[in-house]
């Protein structure tokens, strides 16, 4: 059922891409942009289910992995993630996303399949290891190359999509991640239930025992869930290499002016430290890094915590949101996404900051909420927790997967969203130390942690709630001035002339 759900829905955002065409461009260009897309975000997503399969360990791990261990050992991929955005956002820029996520795939494909023989070596007691420390080194290897996707995708993003499509496009992509969490989740915990030596009758558990030897020696298969997210990673990586072009011109199509902030200077070149140095001394991106460092803290101090929460804790009345945790974050992520994208795109004329203070108020009121009714109401927590991921997928759609775009423009776009993106993790690993140790004392520090930091990101989108690139802003109001030259043609009796923006094939 949940598949077909699942399937329902990405059916559903694809009909809505093809529907959304603002900038009236060619059908043959509408369809060769998606085939650029979707194998890109798809590979995003079975990034994710190669990312969080370290939470499904956990549970599964059991004592051998305590809450301390597992916040140090994700703290140090986080943080791993994080600064890594400083040496491979610069790249991305110069090589390109189409190479940046066949690295991403490649190299986390491969940090999975360590994990996996590592998981293995140690429940079978073939070799003696600290855990912590092996899986703190492989899951830091992991989020080092983890960390070319989001920045590849935003990078051949730039090029395709003009700034009038992007909030969409960013929900689009927020949609993504969360069929990310829910493979993460969702598929990762069936793997390991139908992985465990006593996992019944079920299809996937016969499977396991023909395929795998599940049962074996009485020893849990936890390893299948680093294995089969590596598997699934080389068949997109494959795609990627075979459909992917980093511009319309690749593609032989026209290459087109987006009106971001790389407009009338594509010619030119930067060296990495000039485009550090171009984000790093923007006012507008430091807001939006800033932003981000607190959307790490609220994303993954729910999607990381609630689940072991739950787990921990007994939640009567509330069981569904562990059985479907990942498909109601799913649905969640893709609801805020969208509602952030057209709140962006069609309320506020682009302008990013405005949905995402809405956003981050929404959040605000949540954890507060969470901080009241933690050992009262366990369905209010988990609804609380995901009206959070709503709220946190749509802020972070649009300030990494949009707006540093935006001010980044084409020419910094990968080293623009690398360093955002990188203060999500910066914010992640913050929360993923602290947490652990806090909610050893108490799981009370879990909501009060996370107030601050949503009060905090409000204030920062309140501050930019006018910025807009200046190209940005001289394409709307060229085209509010056609409008109004249209309208005085209209009353004149002339024929319109219209405004397009659109690419055609070279060979049409």
């Amino acid at each position: 059922m949940d598949l077909i759900l699942i399937g329902i829905i990405l059916a559903t955002v694809i009909g809505i891409y093809f529907a959304h065409n603002p900038m009236e461009h060619g059908s043959k260009f509408i369809f060769r942009r998606f085939v650029n897309w979707f194998p890109l975000g798809m590979s995003y997503a079975f990034l994710y289910m190669a990312r969080y399969n370290l939470n499904i360990s956990k549970t599964a791990f059991g004592a051998d992995m305590t809450k301390e261990d597992f916040g140090i050992i994700f703290g140090i991929g986080t943080f791993t993630y994080g600064l890594s955005f400083l040496l491979n956002g610069p790249l991305v820029d110069k090589m390109g996303g189409k190479k940046g996520i066949i690295i991403a795939t490649l190299g986390s494909s491969i940090m999975n399949v360590l994990m996996g023989l590592a998981t293995y070596m140690y429940l079978k007691q073939k070799i003696e290891m600290n855990l912590v420390v092996v899986f703190s080194i492989l899951y830091g290897m992991n989020m080092f190359f983890q960390s070319y996707g989001a920045v590849s995708i935003i990078k051949v993003k730039s090029y395709w999509f003009h700034v009038r499509e992007r909030g969409v496009f960013g929900a689009i992509f927020g949609t993504l991640i969360s069929f990310g969490v829910y493979f993460a989740f969702d598929w990762g915990n069936a793997i390991v239930e139908a992985s465990k030596a006593s996992g019944g009758s079920g299809t996937l558990h016969r499977l396991f025992e023909v395929m795998f030897g599940v049962g074996v020696g009485g020893t849990d298969a936890i390893w299948l869930v680093f294995f089969i997210p590596s598997f699934f990673l080389i068949i997109w990586a494959l795609l990627d290499m075979w459909l992917i072009k980093d511009t319309p011109g690749e593609a032989n199509f026209e290459d087109f002016d987006t009106h971001d902030a790389s407009s009338g200077e594509m010619d030119r070149e930067y060296t990495i430290p000039q485009l550090l140095h171009k984000i790093f001394t923007h006012p507008v991106m430091l807001s939006v890094a800033f932003i981000e460092f607190t959307s790490g803290v609220m994303r993954n101090g729910i999607i990381q915590w609630y689940f072991i929460f739950a787990k921990e804790i007994a939640q009567p009345g509330a069981e569904i949101f562990i059985k479907h945790w990942g498909l109601l974050l799913a649905l969640a992520g893709i609801v805020g996404g969208f509602a952030g994208g057209f709140i962006s795109d069609r309320i506020f004329h682009s302008r990013r900051g405005p949905a995402a203070a809405i956003m981050s108020g929404i959040m605000l009121l949540c954890a507060i909420t969470m901080a009241i009714t933690l050992k009262t109401s366990p369905v209010t927590v988990g609804v609380c927790c995901l009206i959070i991921s709503m709220a946190v997928i749509g802020v972070h759609s649009l300030m990494s997967g949009t707006a540093a775009a935006d001010f980044g423009g084409r020419k910094a776009t990968a080293t623009a969203s690398g360093i955002t993106d990188g203060f999500v993790y910066l914010g992640s690993g913050l929360q993923s130390v602290s947490l652990g140790f806090l909610t050893t004392q108490d799981w009370i520090y879990w909501p009060l942690f996370l107030i601050p930091f949503a009060g905090v990101g409000m204030i920062l989108s309140i501050r930019m709630w006018h910025q807009l690139p200046e190209a940005t802003r001289r394409y709307l109001e060229s085209v509010e001035l056609v409008k109004k030259q249209e309208k005085e043609k209209k009353k004149a009796g002339a024929a319109p002339t219209g405004l397009s923006m659109s690419p055609v094939r070279i060979d049409d």
